[in-house]
């Protein structure tokens, strides 16, 4: 099997995932996963789809990872994951939708307004 790509986004973070046969290796930006999320939640968050399909130590994932902080990163991965394991195998998208790992999640930062200090928050107002 040759190494299958995908793409995920969450906010601004951008995961590029290239996905082959192997040992269970995240390689994230050509540094481990523990020392690039060093939090057991993110890594958990990250291997939630592998978990899923049963296929933790199956593949080695080399990971792009762009923009963003952690919480999105490892979002915009598990995203990047979910795609690539639909790629290799068509059988597995009804088990990883069912959890929701298939979904975009296209909340992003509501933009700045002019006259105004943030997005929604206006400037104090009294009539005195």
């Amino acid at each position: 099997m040759e190494r299958v790509n995908a793409l995920g986004r969450r906010k601004s973070a951008v995961a590029r995932v290239y996905v082959g046969e192997g040992t269970g290796k995240i390689t994230i930006n050509k540094r481990d996963i523990a020392e690039y999320f060093p939090s057991p939640i993110l890594q958990y968050v990250v291997r939630q789809p592998l978990n899923t399909v049963d296929a933790v130590e199956k593949y080695d994932i080399y990971v792009n990872l762009r923009g963003g902080g952690f919480t999105g990163q490892s979002q915009a991965l598990r995203l990047a994951i979910a795609r690539a394991l639909v790629k290799i195998n068509a059988d597995d998208k009804k088990a990883l939708r069912a959890e929701g790992f298939m979904t975009r999640d296209s909340r992003v930062v509501e933009r700045k307004k002019p006259g105004q200090p943030k997005a929604r928050r206006r400037f104090q107002f009294s009539k005195r």
